[in-house]
């Protein structure tokens, strides 16, 4: 799989020192709150498992398992929520962890979904951010790195369904992505 990458952009060390960093953020930030994540599935599988560990709080933890690019290498623009029901978080204070902020499709549809729920406060944290225009606007408090607009797999983020699973970040070949 290495094989299939341009380059490596961030290695293992190199991404767990950013969480240390983060962690230390969050758990400033949240000390005295009722805190309740929200990872959105699956691409920051990798990445909440490895800060939620980094965080001393007591803190509820929920999943939205939800979808935007079906299978191809930009967002389709409709997000689809994969859940019968959405995470309790009424009067909580949320943190919506994902792994990408690429054109702000999913993150704010997610937003916006638990707004509808009244909680006290929301909050985002994305592993990844691109510097490039979004087809809708999301703010973000914490991230753990700012990326060029470039294809990227590994530690959770996948192209159809692979490189899940690389302990590392780095871009995909162009021409894998061509190639269907």
């Amino acid at each position: 799989m290495r094989g299939d990458l341009e380059r490596v952009l961030f290695d293992e060390p190199a991404i767990h020192r950013r969480l240390d960093d983060i962690a230390a953020q969050i758990s400033n930030d949240y000390r005295e709150l009722d805190l309740t994540v929200i990872a959105v599935l699956h691409g920051s599988l990798m990445f909440v498992a490895d800060l939620l560990r980094r965080i001393p709080l007591p803190l509820k933890l929920d999943c939205l398992s939800v979808a935007s690019y079906h299978g191809k290498a930009q967002s389709s623009g409709e997000v689809v929520f994969k859940q019968i029901a959405l995470p309790d978080v009424g009067g909580r204070d949320v943190l919506i962890l994902d792994d990408i902020l690429d054109s702000g499709h999913t993150l704010a549809a997610v937003r916006e979904t638990l707004e509808t729920a009244k909680p006290h406060s929301i909050r985002v944290c994305v592993l990844l951010s691109k510097k490039k225009q979004r087809a809708r606007e999301v703010d973000t408090d914490y991230v753990g790195f700012e990326i060029e607009d470039e294809f990227v797999v590994g530690y959770g983020l996948d192209f159809r369904e692979r490189y899940r699973n690389l302990p590392y970040i780095g871009v995909l070949r162009k021409e894998l992505l061509e190639e269907g």
